[in-house]
């Protein structure tokens, strides 16, 4: 799980939605439909797909990475990103994902694999390829998958794993008839056995707690595939591959990988500087590399303006006054306009280097397998009445949430509509008609239902200093200038009353949320919310929509079409907390936040947004529950029935009282969900499987737990002479067929900047 540019490992899914009940539960939409549900991906991978024959034999590619992974065993707490890629370069993986996201046989490691007997025991039998050796010229076999098996059962606590799903269920693992087989009996059916051996490692690493737990940490003596780990250097942040000698599949084109880590916020300097050929990058970056497209003679998207640098907002008015106080009388004036411009100037020169360096490469963009969602903390407060919760997701405009973050990527703007698979996945299916579409009024109604009424008492809190000093303005309609700020009311208790704006439910255009303090200056509305001030009259500024001397007594119900008028109950109003990271990375997520509050502000429901440093937000916030609303992505993977069930399995308390909620962070879950997730783990039938994960996902929809929104844009920088590598989609990275075009297979266009790291001979 992650949110844009921060969160836990997508690796430890498979590590880790309150009642099923006020309301019924429609049928599962979509499963009718004739035809695949699943559909096709809604952005296929862009690599720069090229064959084998025309890239040249060596080279090294610098690929930017976060971090210098902590450990290169992906079954440990905390193996990151980092650690699985490495994993899929250098270890067995049995299964990889096609560009539709499903679990495809590798033929490098797998012959075959399938079940061959299930009464009165499941069993699965593996056919290895021959020729599938480890890197100190030993056969893979039996005894690696043993064990492996015996390391992540769960049985032996001295074992530090992260996960064990599936081995679990595993009763014994043996020898074919020859060592080219591997027959492994399961205890429990288990439908997704795919996804077990991927990674696999040697005995070597598997074979003792202690090796397990340190001897794979920082290095891997012992490898297959078509690279291995030259050296981890913390000093330089980098790992370094190098082509594994005794790889038997398509031998590698690269000779050298080199995972460097660079900070989000520098990718575009090291790109520029020629010190990176691949990185993923945010939409700020994604637009200056495209913007350096027109030195290759390509145009921008969209028709959009290239980017001009620093000073290049500055008007005409703008830079003739700077002129004149440079070039002025008042000399200390004169001094510092001079330094100023000379400090632009040179912004400005570094800027055109780096779009000039920029023009070797290029925006390779797809959707990332995850998706960002809307978490409602069900554990208590307003968000443990499912009513409440609903009523929080009706109000969503999810389509033009979606649109906002992917539209002006030349991205498909659709919402996601599963908690457990992405279009084009087996499993997939718009299961968001068991909750209902956007409906305004429906969700008041809801909020209504739930006791959370417009127009009702409010109670004011004082602040302590106010309470100190007292208020001068206790009575009276409220002389202080920022009295009613909040739509809640002045310090007596009265409402401000909006104006009406009309019938239906008030979808005119996102508005700001009073109670939040996001900005919401990308919604469209060319407001900036500030109206004139009259000051020769001594008028106060009002809330835009708010008509002069409309206050009503204590108690007085709003008029029935103040749509915008807060809900509140027992006296008090309903009162969100948004909580965000403050990082790099961030301002998607923050604009996102901005429309959410101003949907849920049509309902009257109010957010109190906070931001926190992006180290605590999962630890301190989210894992803890700490907040009511936050935004974060889960990826999606071949095998839901297994990763996604603590993501949705419901919280039950442990022996000493407190509350196991494995990672399931909303704590809300029902008995049904999990049983439909018991059946789907344990039934063979693919289809039949699928049936009951859409089934699952309806039901997970109903309790309004956790509200998919868009799948994660996916923005990677790419030399322009760099084959098979990019934006991946939903594909597993092939690394054998990475590497760089040969001069005779490039196009007019070809990089001139890629020299630097394209092989040195043999072009």
């Amino acid at each position: 799980m992650s949110h844009d540019g921060v969160g836990p490992r997508a690796a430890l899914r498979s590590v880790a939605l309150l009642t099923a009940g006020i309301l019924a539960v429609p049928a599962l939409a979509g499963c009718g439909s004739e035809g695949d549900p699943a559909g096709e991906p809604l952005a296929g991978a862009d690599i720069g797909r090229a064959d084998r024959a025309t890239i040249a034999d060596g080279g090294t590619l610098r690929w930017a990475v976060d971090t210098v992974p902590a450990t290169l065993n992906t079954f440990q707490a905390d193996a990151d990103s980092t650690t699985s890629r490495i994993a899929q370069a250098v270890l067995p993986s049995l299964y990889r994902t096609d560009g539709k996201g499903r679990a495809v046989r590798n033929p490098d490691y797998l012959e075959s694999a399938e079940v061959v007997d299930t009464e009165p025991k499941q069993v699965v039998l593996y056919k290895l390829n021959q020729q599938a050796v480890w890197s100190d010229g030993r056969e893979i076999g039996a005894a690696d998958f043993a064990a492996q098996w015996r390391a992540l059962s769960g049985k032996d606590t001295a074992y530090w794993t992260a996960r064990n799903a599936g081995y679990d269920r595993i009763q014994k693992i043996e020898r074919g008839r020859n060592n080219l087989e591997v027959k492994v009996t399961f205890d429990r059916p288990y439908a997704d056995w795919k996804s077990l051996f991927t990674p696999l490692y040697p005995k070597e690493v598997m074979g003792t707690p202690d090796s397990f737990n340190d001897g794979a940490r920082k290095k891997l003596k012992v490898t297959a595939g078509p690279f291995t780990v030259k050296k981890i250097d913390t000093e330089e942040d980098e790992v370094t591959l190098v082509r594994d000698a005794r790889w038997w599949g398509d031998p590698a084109k690269l000779s050298t990988i080199v995972l460097r880590s660079v900070p989000r916020a520098k990718r575009i300097s090291a790109l520029s500087a020629g010190t990176l050929d691949l990185a993923e990058i945010d939409a700020t970056a994604a637009g200056r590399v495209s913007a350096a497209a027109p030195a290759r003679g390509e145009s921008t998207e969209s028709g959009a303006t290239p980017l001009m640098g620093p000073g290049a907002d500055r008007s005409a008015a703008d830079a003739l006054r700077s002129w004149a106080v440079a070039n002025g009388s008042d000399e200390d004036a004169a001094d510092e306009e001079v330094a100023a411009r000379a400090k632009l100037r040179k912004k400005a020169e570094k800027y055109a280097r780096q779009q000039k360096a920029l023009a070797g490469f290029e925006v390779r963009k797809s959707l990332e397998p995850a998706y960002t969602q809307l978490a409602l903390n069900g554990a208590d407060g307003p968000l443990a009445d499912e009513r409440v919760r609903r009523a929080v997701a009706r109000a969503l405009d999810r389509g033009a949430i979606a649109e906002s973050v992917l539209k002006p990527l030349g991205l498909p703007a659709e919402p996601v509509g599963s908690h457990l698979a992405l279009a084009g996945q087996a499993a997939y299916a718009d299961g968001s008609g068991a909750l209902g579409e956007q409906d305004a009024k429906e969700a008041r109604a809801l909020l209504a239902d739930a006791g959370w009424v417009r127009g009702g008492p409010v109670k004011e809190e004082k602040k302590d200093a106010e309470k100190a000093a007292g208020s001068e303005n206790d009575e009276g309609s409220g002389g202080d200038e920022d009295a009613g700020s909040d739509s809640e009311g002045g310090d007596d208790g009265t409402y401000i009353v909006g104006q009406d704006d009309g019938e239906g439910d008030g979808d005119k255009g996102d508005k700001g949320s009073n109670g939040s303090n996001v900005d919401n200056s990308d919604n469209g509305d060319n407001s900036d919310n500030k109206a004139p001030r009259d000051s020769g009259t001594g008028a106060k500024q009002l809330n835009q929509g708010s008509a002069p001397g409309a206050y009503a007594p204590r108690g007085t119900a709003a008029p029935a079409r103040a749509d915008n008028a807060p809900v509140a109950k027992n006296g008090k109003a309903l009162i969100l907390r948004f909580v965000l990271p403050s990082g790099p990375g961030s301002d998607t997520l923050a604009a996102v936040a901005g429309r959410i509050s101003a949907m849920l502000e049509r309902i009257g429901i109010r957010t109190d947004v906070s931001k926190v440093d992006d180290d605590s937000y999962f630890k301190d916030h989210i894992a803890s529950g700490e907040y009511d609303l936050a935004l974060y992505s889960w990826p999606a993977t071949a095998f839901p029935a297994t990763d996604a069930r603590p993501v949705y399995s419901k919280p039950v308390p442990a022996a000493d009282g407190s509350l196991n909620v494995e990672q399931n962070w909303t704590r809300v879950g029902t008995d049904q969900v999990d049983q439909l997730f018991d059946q789907a783990i344990a039934t063979l039938d693919d289809a039949e499987r699928a049936a009951l994960i859409r089934k699952a996902d309806s039901r997970i929809w109903a309790a309004a737990g956790s509200i998919p929104l868009f799948q994660r844009p996916e923005l990677t920088a790419a030399r322009e002479n760099l084959a098979n590598a990019g934006a991946f989609g939903l594909r597993t990275p092939v690394f054998e067929d990475m590497g760089f075009l040969r001069k005779s297979a490039r196009g007019p266009s070809g990089s001139p900047g890629a020299t630097g790291s394209g092989p040195s001979a043999g072009d």
